[in-house]
């Protein structure tokens, strides 16, 4: 009888560039008694740095490590290796120059992302993000904790590596840690750069992407608002009569990645509106249901609408 794969399969992922401190990490990770299993774990290494893995100090035989080459991601060669060696559970060091798309489409049936932790080294972190902008945002967009190992209270600020981090996601904890070992949890403070409790919450053009990724994470936090703001209208036939979007081109990370990034708007105003119209909008939020989300979202509900010139930055930006 043919085997089958698990209806479930955790996968703990660690990503990060060379030398950034995930082989150590997951090291120590496996030889934690308190990380074993009675099931077979399965530890996929995808670049080979100078530490290499002790799997005699493994906290249990049940770990089967791997070496993954670049052209063996494949679900075929995933599913493979899990069949053939009865694998419950998965762990990762993934390389930090290969794109993380390629691993979520190389995933057989079954597997869910459990953890994920992205390394840095904090000596060479800035350059890396001045030099590969994308490969930085990649490794940082999904994950939920963000490490900077050989943190240097004298050379580094905690706070360029914040805003680093924060411009691309709000969610992810940050962790500092020292070469003695100390770790430092980051607490500083990510205010929003406009007054949510305004009787009318203005949006200035340069924080429009900020406030297009704050109301789509914690879109229950609008309810009710009134907001002010510029945007680009965006026109569909197949919308009811009076319903358009308004938004703005937002640039995540490089120019590859720039998308329109609206919301939906519904007004009475007799004003004739076509694509590509600059438009100033003060409308209260709604969550309701709307062909634009094809569900519920935030509905802007339009108070004034007038048309406007267009800003002197047309693509948003986090920076």
């Amino acid at each position: 009888m043919a085997k089958k794969l698990p209806q479930e399969t955790p996968v703990y992922f660690f990503m990060g560039f060379l030398e950034s401190g995930k082989t150590k990490f997951i090291q120590e990770t496996l030889e934690d008694e308190r990380f074993a299993s009675d099931e077979k774990t399965l530890v996929l290494v995808c670049e080979e740095g100078v530490e290499e893995y002790d799997e005699s100090k493994f906290s249990s035989k049940n770990y089967l490590l791997r070496v993954l080459e670049k052209k063996d991601m494949t679900e075929a060669k995933l599913t493979g290796l899990q069949l053939e060696h009865d694998i419950a559970r998965v762990v990762v060091e993934y390389n930090g120059m290969w794109p993380l798309q390629d691993f979520f489409d190389a995933m057989p049936e079954g597997w869910i992302i459990n953890q994920m932790m992205t390394f840095f080294d904090s000596a060479t972190f800035l350059s890396y993000n001045a030099n590969m902008r994308q490969q930085t945002f990649d490794k940082v967009q999904y994950t939920e904790m963000v490490v900077f190992n050989r943190f240097d209270p004298a050379r580094d600020e905690k706070a360029e590596f914040h805003k680093v981090i924060r411009a691309i996601s709000r969610r992810c904890d940050i962790v500092y840690e020292q070469a003695n070992g100390q770790t430092e949890l980051d607490d500083i403070e990510d205010p929003l750069p406009y007054d949510l409790e305004a009787p009318v919450v203005e949006i200035s053009d340069k924080d429009y992407a900020y406030f297009y990724r704050d109301i789509a994470e914690n879109t229950g936090n609008y309810e009710g608002k009134v907001l002010h703001f510029k945007g680009l209208v965006a026109c569909d036939k197949r919308l009811p009569a009076g319903t358009f979007v308004i938004g703005r081109h937002i640039m995540t990370c490089c120019e590859a990645d720039i998308q329109y990034s609206g919301l939906a708007c519904v007004s009475n105003s007799l004003l004739r509106l076509q694509t590509k119209d600059w438009v100033e909008v003060t409308a209260r939020v709604s969550i309701e249901s709307n062909k634009v989300y094809k569900g519920k979202g935030p509905v802007l509900k339009a108070i004034e609408v007038k048309k406007c010139e267009e800003p002197e930055d047309v693509v948003a930006t986090f920076y």
